[in-house]
This record gives structure tokens, sequence and C-alpha cells, in this order.
């Protein structure tokens, strides 16, 4: 996550914008969030943003790499 995009990110826990669960996003911990261990296609990524306003949870993140649709 580029710091442009961590910056944006609220202070405190998040509600993911895909599925309503509560999560904790890592963008701003000292250690790589743990959604850099997914891959998403350029054309996902491009889709999700377009889509969302906030990073989703590592589960909906998950899903959507492995095919799932990108709404529920």
């Amino acid at each position: 996550m580029s710091p442009e995009t961590s910056s944006a990110i609220p202070a405190g826990p998040l509600s993911c914008e895909r599925c309503g669960q509560p999560f904790h996003c890592g963008a701003r911990d000292a250690a790589p969030c743990a959604c850099t261990t997914l891959r998403l296609s350029p054309a996902q990524r491009e889709s999700l943003a377009a889509q969302y306003r906030h990073c989703l949870c590592l589960t909906c993140l998950a899903a959507i790499a492995a095919g799932a649709p990108q709404q529920r």
C-alpha cells in the first residue's frame, strides 16, 4: 500500500465495506500488512478501488483473489 493510501485510512477499527465485519487494517503498522501477501490482478485492484473507499478485510480480499465476486 502506498503512503498516500495509508494516510487516507481512518485510524481505529474499520468495518469491511464488502462483508461488514470489523477488522484491523495494517497499512499503518510497522510490519507489512497481511494483505500484501495476496495476489490481485491489476484489473481486480482497479475495480476494487472504483467500488470501495477503504480497505477490505483479509477474508474478503483472499476470496476475491481466489475468484469470488467483488460484491456480496
